[in-house]
């Protein structure tokens, strides 16, 4: 089953937490750690953290959206990531 779209919520956020640099740091952390992924964005919208983009596998999903359920605990996360199809056609193309 996929979490294409799933909303997380992890409590209620602490108090002096400042969401903005915590979401900073997480985009390097993306961006620079194991997966390297750079197809996924980080916004924050009122107390809530949307989570978008287009990564290459189901596990690069799963394992980004891990990551930032454990960093951003405390605040509603919604992970709206997709996994690219890069499966050949299975059918040709009729151009005519």
């Amino acid at each position: 089953m996929s979490n294409h779209g799933a909303e997380r919520s992890s409590g209620a956020p602490g108090a002096g937490d400042n969401l903005e640099y915590r979401v900073a740091r997480l985009k390097e952390r993306i961006a620079a750690g194991p997966l390297a992924e750079l197809g996924v964005r980080l916004e924050v919208r009122g107390e809530a953290v949307l989570l978008t983009g287009t990564v290459p596998t189901t596990h690069c999903r799963d394992e980004i959206c891990r990551v930032v359920d454990e960093e951003l605990a405390g605040h509603r996360v919604h992970c709206d990531v997709v996994v690219a199809d890069a499966s050949s056609p299975d059918h040709v193309e009729d151009l005519a």
